[in-house]
């Protein structure tokens, strides 16, 4: 038979020198994370270019449930990383290769119900946005369009997720880059060649996410063997040990997820309700703000994989390297973020609008939004290790202060009982980031993840 050792997919990130092997995890993963919002952003780009504002608002609002759901894909897809990192730590490759069939069959068919629930609640959820009535039509053509992509986001996030929790974070490169070259190409094509303005740039976002599941499909085929896997009818099914452990860290995650973008959303209605002008410095304002702090959120994302093999391990001291490694280089990078949001906030606005009443709002949205460069170092580097520990409770805890009590709480104080109007919301999201920051500090500072239950052990 065949040695299969050779063949391992991914890295142990268990072992050698922390930094070296932190740059060398993070810096695919950081350029996979600048080609998403990349070719995400080549979406608002095109279609403030070519429709005006309202497609800008239109691809806004028509993806904000998207998004939601998407976040639903993600935090199941973070469950699978946490849990395939202990597995591999702890090298239990027969158990990898049972979570592997049945986040993927799971994963698939949650997706499947949440495309069911948007295209049937589409019009609805859009009227509760508050949607600008001018935007509708485009808002409704994307929602509709985009949610039938939905399985392929569900699916390509598990399957990146798994790679990432096994140390292989090249593959998820490979696999955005494919979906960017996609998207670029049929954004293009349906909407500056074909005027089919937000529909047709839906069409290529669903394009690009079909094309990038299908590579990681591919992928998970010809490694089967060294994952002991077996792509077949037969072995499609759950296992309900690995099922109750997906639940268990994939619940609590959606859960903060959902605290956290609904309140985006309750927020994103009332801004709106500011009008077109507030409304676009809103969204384009959160599309910058991803793209800039990315380098950030890459080396948190990579510490966390790293983390949660080490916590497999059971290398406490290692752990704990990596957290100040993981500090020592977000807080570099943040620094070119801080810069980026603080010189030169027009110029990014520029790319997305040539409306000024739009660009000096969103002068004011930077300003405010730069204090995230701030905090963001601090609360990924400590909440990786809640994150690489399965904590769910913790989880659940900081999506409730950061979405619930510190966005909400805080955004309608400013807004409306200190009369800020639309400022006051912008100070909510940047401020809310607090409440996670705090929890992942405290349970680092409290040690008690180093005796944390592995995932799966009874």
């Amino acid at each position: 038979m065949e040695n299969t050792v050779h063949k391992r997919v991914g890295a142990d990130l268990t072992q050698g020198e922390i930094l070296p092997q932190l740059l060398k995890f993070v810096l695919p993963l950081m350029l996979a994370n600048i080609v998403q919002q990349l070719y995400n952003t080549v979406d608002m780009i095109v279609i403030g270019q070519y429709v005006g504002s309202t497609g800008t608002v239109g691809v806004s609002t028509g993806g904000e449930v998207a998004t939601l759901i998407t976040f639903i894909a993600a935090a199941f897809g973070s469950a699978a990383q946490i849990y395939a990192a202990q597995l591999t730590g702890a090298g239990d490759t027969k158990s990898i290769s049972e979570m592997i069939m049945t986040t993927l069959v799971f994963t698939i068919l949650l997706a499947a119900a949440c495309t069911l629930i948007c295209i049937v609640c589409s019009r609805l959820f859009l009227t509760w946005l508050n949607c600008p009535p001018e935007a509708f039509g485009q808002a409704l053509s994307y929602m509709i369009i985009v949610s039938l992509g939905l399985p392929a986001v569900f699916g390509y996030n598990s399957v990146c997720g798994i790679l990432r929790g096994m140390g292989e974070s090249k593959r998820p490169l490979l696999f955005v880059t494919i979906a960017a070259i996609s998207n670029v190409i049929m954004d293009i094509l349906l909407v500056a060649v074909i005027p089919l303005e937000a529909a047709g740039t839906a069409l290529a976002t669903i394009a690009a996410q079909a094309a990038s599941f299908a590579a990681a499909l591919i992928y998970l085929r010809r490694r089967q063997e060294s994952l002991g896997i077996r792509f077949s009818i037969r072995e499609l099914r759950i296992e309900k040990r690995h099922l109750a452990v997906l639940l268990k860290l994939g619940i609590p995650l959606t859960a903060q997820s959902a605290f956290i973008h609904f309140t985006q959303l309750i927020c994103s209605a009332h801004i709106n309700a500011f009008g077109l002008t507030a409304s676009a410095a809103n969204s384009i304002g959160n599309r910058i703000q991803k793209l800039v702090n990315v380098f950030c959120t890459s080396v948190t994302n990579g510490s966390g994989a790293m983390v949660g093999q080490n916590i497999g391990a059971r290398k406490p001291e290692r752990v704990r390297k990596i957290v100040h490694t993981s500090l020592l280089c977000a807080g570099a990078l943040s620094l070119i973020a801080l810069a980026a949001a603080l010189l030169a906030p027009k110029a990014l606005y520029r790319l997305f609008t040539a409306d000024q009443a739009v660009i000096e709002l969103g002068v004011t949205y930077l300003k405010i939004a730069a204090l995230i460069f701030i905090i963001s170092p601090i609360q990924g580097s400590y909440m990786a290790v809640v994150v690489g520990a399965g904590n769910a409770k913790l989880s659940f805890l900081a999506g409730l202060l950061d979405g619930v009590i510190l966005r909400l709480g805080i955004s309608f104080l400013f807004a409306y009982t200190l009369n800020m109007g639309v400022t006051g919301f912008f100070w909510g999201n940047t401020l809310a980031r607090l409440g996670p920051m705090t929890v992942g500090l405290l349970y680092y500072l409290s040690g008690r993840w180093q005796t944390a239950e592995l995932l799966g052990k009874k």
